[in-house]
């Protein structure tokens, strides 16, 4: 078991915040996407911590792209040194079509398309391959020179999702690396309801319990 604590607050003192976190043995650190971008909290943590764990929980997927999230998170990964987790959400209906005007249907298939298609770029980017995508949502064929960041020396990030649903919850369990379990989740829940479904989800895509990890946030 990892515990992760919030970098919340003063963009100013984020990095200040993260070491002492680090200094007093948390495994990690998570930002949300709430009234402040997510990500630039983790640049500064990065800056100022060497071991620690670096999670958005969450950022908005649908109000992004995937080469822009490809973008974000091979460039976080690279400075942290290997150390960052993108955690994606979808949020809900209201507030991708009224706040950021941005297509919604059909979220559980939009987000493990979304998850595959962040992956086929950061992976062509990785390994030189052709860019390949062509999914029910996205497609992403073009990939010249000048756009092209090149292997990351530490590798390709982690992606989490956040998912409460039955159908999220195995679409993220067939596509990503990990689930963001909602804090108002019960154990009686994650027992009945998550973990079968992520156990559904990964054994349609051939992988077990031991190549997914399971994020938990408590209230308090």
């Amino acid at each position: 078991m990892k515990i992760d604590g919030g970098l919340m607050g003063d963009l100013a003192q984020a990095g200040q915040h993260a070491a002492k976190l680090e200094g007093q043995g948390y495994n990690g650190v998570v930002t949300a996407e709430t009234s402040h971008d997510p990500f630039f909290p983790l640049l500064l943590a990065a800056q100022e911590t060497s071991n620690i764990q670096l999670t958005t929980s969450i950022a908005v997927a649908f109000s992004r792209t995937p080469m822009n999230l490809a973008n974000i998170g091979h460039d976080l990964n690279s400075f942290s040194k290997g150390r960052f987790i993108l955690g994606l959400g979808s949020q809900i209906r209201p507030h991708i079509t009224k706040r950021f005007s941005m297509p919604w249907s059909k979220p559980a298939a939009r987000m493990e398309d979304m998850v595959n298609a962040i992956k086929s770029i950061l992976n062509a980017w990785q390994t030189g391959s052709r860019l390949e995508h062509r999914g029910e949502f996205y497609t992403h064929t073009l990939m010249t020179p000048l756009f092209n960041p090149g292997p990351n020396p530490h590798g390709i990030p982690k992606i989490y999702v956040a998912a409460v649903g039955p159908l999220m919850t195995k679409a993220v369990a067939r596509s990503a690396d990990g689930l963001l379990a909602h804090p108002f989740s019960s154990p009686k829940y994650l027992k009945n309801i998550t973990l079968p479904n992520i156990d559904e989800g990964l054994q349609s895509s051939n992988r077990t319990r031991t190549e997914f990890d399971l994020s938990i946030a408590i209230m308090t």
